[in-house]
């Protein structure tokens, strides 16, 4: 079985299923062997600018040509006999019809496989499909029972809390954008509010006055793409925002940059993981501290 996976989640799921792709996306980047392997895609925006420049760099793609472009040489070269692409965000990874002309544009006999992620159980099911398409239902039962077990652990234990703190979870900077997708269902779930987004809504930009008013007492700046490396960089956009400093968050100590790349905007197994490190900053007191690779407090990264 050879399967093509051009979005980071995916790689992520099929390697959680004992299969290893022979191709991947340009970000796939865990578990640490997808990236020795040949990417067929590569995006027209640089990675590294700041938040506002790559803003107005995916509009400029949007108008023309789109984000990404396929390397149909090197999906020709290797042939596969799946390719699992999304459906959930052109900016995020490349679009299931541009994978699917291409594979017809190039005869290729391979199934197209699009998953559309926007809550827990479309994960849970997506992995279930996954399974389906590369022979691997038994192993996928296991991970999706697993990863069921440490959500319900998640819920049980934040049942106790006596409170309901407001949460916010930002996953871009310049525009200011409120997370949607997952996230609302996933706060609510570590025991928070999440006043912001609906379940299962699409992230989109916000005016900061918004963000002002909702005042949450938890707040997390995760942006898509961005490591706490690149988040740092660009937190500027957010901190010399009006008002920010007298954010509830920011004045009681609990605001929070998440690493937005590996885990808050990639809809793969380690979501769960997420979830897990959502419900520490919600109810400090229930659960573990999160790794320092993965959040780190505002105050720190501005000393």
């Amino acid at each position: 079985m050879r399967v093509v996976t051009l979005l980071p989640s995916a790689t992520e799921i099929v390697y959680a299923l004992g299969m290893e792709p022979v191709g991947v996306s340009h970000e796939c980047d865990y578990p640490p062997a997808a990236r020795e392997q040949p990417s067929v895609n590569r995006s027209r925006v640089d990675p590294e600018a700041s938040s506002g420049e790559i803003n107005e760099q995916v509009a400029e793609a949007e108008s023309g040509d789109g984000v990404y472009a396929i390397d149909r040489e090197a999906l020709a070269t290797l042939d596969p006999d799946v390719v699992i692409t999304q459906g959930v965000c052109d900016v995020c990874a490349v679009d299931h019809v541009q994978v699917a002309e291409a594979v017809a544009d190039l005869g290729l006999d391979a199934e197209v496989l699009t998953l559309d992620v926007h809550s827990l159980e479309d994960l849970f099911e997506s992995i279930h499909r996954v399974g389906a398409a590369i022979d691997r239902d038994e192993e996928a039962t296991d991970l999706v029972a697993t990863l069921r077990e440490r959500v319900a652990a998640v819920e049980t234990t934040a049942a106790r809390a006596e409170a309901t703190p407001t949460v916010a979870v930002l996953d871009w900077l310049d525009p200011v954008m409120v997370a949607g997708h997952w996230i609302p269902e996933m706060v609510e779930m570590a025991g928070g509010a999440y006043g912001m987004a609906e379940r299962g809504a699409h992230s989109r930009p916000r005016e900061w006055d918004e963000v002002r008013e909702y005042d949450p007492d938890v707040l997390v700046a995760a942006p898509c793409g961005f490591d706490i490396a690149q988040t740092r960089e660009n937190l500027d956009d957010l901190t010399e925002r009006p008002g920010f400093d007298d954010l509830s968050a920011v004045r009681d100590g609990r605001a929070f940059v998440m690493d937005g790349h590996h885990y808050v905007n990639r809809s793969g197994p380690r979501l769960v993981d997420t979830l897990e490190f959502l419900a520490a900053l919600v109810h400090p007191e229930l659960f573990d501290a999160p790794p320092r690779d993965a959040v780190q407090a505002f105050s720190t990264l501005r000393a």
